[in-house]
């Protein structure tokens, strides 16, 4: 999901005056970059490496980009809204895989990932307010 929310941001970042789109762009790289160490130390292959930005291996993920793309090019309205949407799925996606993590430093991603998906979310709503 960070590579999905990283590649709708940049887009939107560069389309719409908006300083919201490349901050919380570059955060989600910092979180990809997060994930993939934790990957790399439990021997668990990358399904995001080699692919080009706005390209999900996994079929469901990519229609949801696609769809939140279209969203997002057609106002910058539609873009923060698609972008809510984002971190609202990413939220509740993460909230259910803590329920299953018992590997401390696991847990504790999870937790900064959650805490920073709110974040998110509180951000894009501010800035769609305006």
């Amino acid at each position: 999901m960070e590579k999905l929310a990283h590649a709708l941001y940049a887009t939107f970042g560069a389309s719409y005056d908006a300083a919201v789109f490349d901050h919380i762009a570059a955060a989600e790289t910092r979180h990809l970059s997060a994930v993939r160490i934790l990957l790399q130390r439990y021997g668990v292959s990358d399904p995001t490496a080699g692919q080009p930005v706005g390209t999900c291996t996994d079929k469901a993920a990519q229609a949801t980009y696609d769809k939140l793309l279209a969203q997002g090019k057609q106002s910058r309205a539609a873009a923060l809204a698609a972008d809510q949407q984002v971190e609202r799925d990413d939220t509740a996606d993460l909230t259910a895989a803590a329920n299953g993590l018992t590997a401390p430093d696991l847990q504790q991603a999870c937790a900064n990932l959650l805490a920073a998906s709110q974040r998110h979310l509180t951000a894009f709503t501010r800035w769609s307010n305006r």
